[in-house]
């Protein structure tokens, strides 16, 4: 992998967040030629432009198509890894239309401008596992599944995949240079991660201050993993897309073995194990949005 990955030019959009910190991390160490595109938040506490040892970083909204279309065709990137997005359900609810707008116009416009390159090129396009339409099943969702979402976010996830799907059969199916995939993670935690409304930042944000946090949803089952499994299974995909044409166009499930799920509260318990902090939490559900309360990836494919 690492030999696959030196001296690539490689594009990560959203750098400054926090798998996309992680990400430039791991490049770099590969000797990967890095740059990044970001709205400019920075959202993670590794985000270190000396260690990512970025050639060139830009900042601006990827929803600005003009912008997108000269940044990618100045580069020339061998990789695009396709990160930024609106990534929370509770902000979702405060700003739906930023929500849509960032998770499938920011990603109709790396297509859209890596289409016009002669080159060759791997697209790694990253979604969420909410975009399968939930039906509170047991057995872990397959990529076949439907997709779809009763939250903005989930719901403007969904539709991305929707949209990636059919600007591949549309332009990009017949073109040799083009090679794409979709990568559907679970809830990742992991350290740098310092964003409001995550279980783990705000545990520990709250411990902090000799507060109790409250929980939301604490019999609720996701798919927790550590940043650095879903990375290695992005670059594992990189890799593998570009030996086997037959995984052009498809999908991935990156996720835990279905044996280690876990609900928020068994989460909350290990993680107040450690600070010393049992029973140093309050149940407050919120009414106002919706969430699922079983979600269950199968990650057999991958």
């Amino acid at each position: 992998m690492k030999n696959f990955f030196k001296n690539k030019k490689i594009l990560i959009t959203g750098h400054t967040g926090f798998k996309g910190s992680w990400l430039s991390c791991i490049l770099n160490s590969f000797g990967a030629d890095i740059f990044g595109i970001s709205d400019g938040r920075i959202n993670s506490l590794i985000y270190n432009r000396k260690i990512a040892n970025y050639r060139k970083e830009y900042f601006f909204d990827l929803k600005e198509k003009k912008n997108v279309k000269k940044i990618i065709k100045r580069i020339k990137p061998d990789i695009i890894f396709h990160l930024a997005a609106q990534s929370l359900v509770f902000k979702s609810y405060l700003n739906p239309s930023k929500t849509w707008q960032s998770n499938l116009l920011s990603s109709l416009n790396i297509l859209e401008a890596s289409r016009d390159l002669k080159k060759k090129i791997i697209l790694i396009m990253i979604t969420s596992d909410k975009c399968y339409k939930n039906k509170e099943i047991d057995r872990g969702y397959k990529e076949t599944d439907e997709l779809g979402g009763d939250d903005p976010y989930s719901a403007s996830k969904a539709a991305t995949e929707i949209m990636i799907k059919s600007y591949y059969n549309s332009f990009l199916k017949e073109k040799k240079n083009i090679r794409l995939a979709t990568a559907r993670a679970g809830n990742v935690i992991g350290g740098g991660d310092w964003s409001n409304h995550r279980l783990v930042p705000d545990l520990i944000k709250s411990w902090k201050k000799n507060k109790k946090v409250k929980i939301s949803n604490p019999n609720s089952t996701r798919p927790w993993q550590h940043v650095l499994e879903p990375l290695s299974g992005y670059l594992k995909l990189a890799q593998m897309l570009n030996k086997k044409k037959e995984l052009n166009g498809q999908s991935f499930n990156f996720g835990p073995n279905k044996k280690n799920n876990f609900t928020v509260m068994n989460l909350t318990e290990k993680i107040a194990f450690f600070f010393k902090k049992e029973n140093f939490w309050i149940i407050k559900n919120n009414k106002n949005f919706h969430e699922a309360k079983l979600l269950k990836l199968n990650s057999k494919k991958s």
